[in-house]
């Protein structure tokens, strides 16, 4: 189906053009396009009916990874293929890249950004999860100015966020510690499909741990309760790591639709947490799998 409707199409070649161009009125408003793999299916839908595309495609300045002020730094038109091969990723934030890995087909992630995927807010994004647990903090600009925003604040509702209208997200910053994590993702089958739940866990050197879920409630939400529950284990027993279990699907507020049960995504998330925990308890201590891997997957074999 192609895109019957209008719309007026704009490539500025500077950040102060774009944002202008997002705050010039014009009827149905003016929306940002980046990769476009969400934005152009929902044009094609009329899902949304914008009177002016800005792509941000040519802003160099929003695309990169590097180390900026302690930090490590991903610029938000970085397609997920290059947060997957890069080292720094690999080194600093390697949960992400292993959620990156997940997303989509090799043609999607060629093409989609980390930007436009927290923009697109949906509740199944993938890298959301991961930028929680990493703490993540999201760099937006606007024509008054710029401003950070820590990704656990990010999130409003499905495809709603808390960038103001006309605001641009610049990248995003994700502190530097030593870690270990794991991503797991379940899905209906092997290949291209959309989560019908996540989790992403963390744990640092002092035994604290992060907890996020992804798919099982309108946003990509934090998981604090087995965050406290687990706070200094740095290798949790199998008695402890039930009651995660049970907590984990307490903290969670799944749905049912097309993909998924409520009831199996509940369970499943209880499932999936137990697994991350171990899988990241032994990369903590050099013995894991390397990162990018579906544990999900790699269990069924």
């Amino acid at each position: 189906m192609s895109i019957a409707h209008e719309f007026e199409y704009a490539r500025p070649a500077s950040l102060k053009e774009a944002l202008g161009l997002l705050a010039r009125p014009v009827q149905g408003g003016a929306v940002p396009l980046a990769g476009g793999t969400d934005l152009v299916a929902w044009l094609r839908d009329g899902a949304v009916s914008p009177g002016r595309l800005v792509d941000l495609k040519g802003l160099e300045e929003l695309r990169g990874i590097r180390l900026k002020g302690g930090r490590l730094w991903i610029g938000a038109n970085t397609p997920f293929a290059e947060i997957i091969e890069s080292s720094l990723v690999r080194r600093h934030a390697p949960t992400l890249a292993e959620a990156a890995g997940m997303v989509a087909s090799v043609g999607v992630r060629n093409r989609a950004t980390v930007g436009g995927n927290i923009c697109s807010a949906v509740p199944c994004c993938d890298s959301g999860p991961a930028l929680l647990v990493h703490e993540a903090a999201i760099h937006v600009a606007t024509r008054r100015g710029t401003k950070s925003i820590p990704a656990g604040k990010w999130f409003l509702g499905p495809r709603r966020t808390a960038l103001a209208k006309g605001g641009i997200v610049l990248g995003m910053s994700l502190p530097l510690s030593r870690h270990a994590g794991a991503f797991a993702k379940l899905k209906r089958y092997r290949g291209e499909d959309l989560a019908q739940a996540s989790v992403a866990v963390r744990v640092d050197a002092r035994g604290v741990w992060r907890v996020a879920y992804g798919s099982v409630a309108p946003t990509p939400i934090r998981g604090p309760k087995v965050e406290r529950l687990l706070r200094g284990e740095k290798k949790p027993s199998a008695a402890l790591l039930k009651k995660a279990a049970v907590l984990a699907e307490a903290e969670v507020a799944p749905i049912t639709d097309i993909r998924s049960s409520q009831a199996y995504r509940r369970l499943m998330v209880g499932v999936m947490l137990k697994r991350a925990v171990r899988l990241a308890v032994a990369r903590a201590a050099g013995r894991g799998p390397a990162y990018g891997i579906n544990i999900l997957e790699e269990d069924a074999k």
